[in-house]
């Protein structure tokens, strides 16, 4: 988290009776917004959502707007709102869990009581992270049993083994597999980038796969390469 907000905060003059965040925890504002009211535009755009987001979070009592004549506008107060909003969305936070975190910060009566009660928001996101991650373990484990059945079955199938693989091939796709470029290996494997790339065609086709992403899908499903 970058630059947070350490006092208090202007009312809110979109929204009278709705009570007013006097702490927020720190986030991140956009670099290019304008200073004092916000219109939609500029708020969607700063944000990276659409104007139909904005609606949704203002009908969940997130964020209101107000308005200078046909334009929707947003106050200081609602932006550093919008801020720990699209903080807790990029972490993958239900919206009826950041309702309830910012009836809670409605309530922090110092800057250090919204920061704990945003960490603790966070810890719980991060262990519900860490089970879902376990459960996908799980279960990729589990595909890799079943095609290592199937292999030990019928080794002719559409996915190749790791021993049909080059030693070279095998670097080529652990290096496909953690997100490297064509011309990235090429230097990598002091290859030519035309050798890089057949090499990488060669690999895709091994696996009987139509692009590298396919490829190194199955890969990591047969345990050949590990992400």
């Amino acid at each position: 988290m970058a630059e947070g907000y350490k006092h208090g905060f202007a009312p809110d003059i979109a929204a009278p009776t709705r009570p007013r965040h006097r702490f927020l925890p720190s986030a991140v504002l956009p670099a290019d917004l304008p200073r004092g009211k916000v219109p939609i535009a500029d708020m969607a755009n700063a944000f990276g959502v659409t104007h139909r987001t904005l609606h949704f979070y203002e009908e969940k009592g997130l964020i209101s707007a107000s308005r200078i004549g046909l334009m929707r506008v947003y106050e200081p107060g609602d932006v550093m709102r919008m801020a720990v909003i699209n903080a807790c969305r990029e972490a993958g936070m239900a919206v009826a869990v950041i309702q309830d975190l910012m009836t809670d910060l409605i309530e922090a009566d110092s800057q250090e009581a919204a920061e704990a009660l945003f960490r603790d928001a966070l810890m719980t996101r991060k262990r519900e992270l860490s089970a879902e991650m376990s459960t996908l373990h799980r279960q990729v484990q589990q595909v890799n049993d079943l095609l290592d059945r199937e292999a030990a079955e019928d080794p002719l199938n559409d996915n190749q083994s790791e021993s049909a693989l080059t030693d070279q091939e095998l670097r080529c796709l652990a290096l496909m597999a953690a997100g490297l470029s064509t011309q990235r290996i090429a230097r990598t494997l002091d290859l030519r980038d035309d050798a890089a790339q057949s090499l990488e065609a060669g690999i895709i086709q091994k696996f009987n796969a139509n692009h590298r992403f396919q490829a190194i899908a199955k890969a990591v499903m047969l345990g050949v390469v590990q992400v």
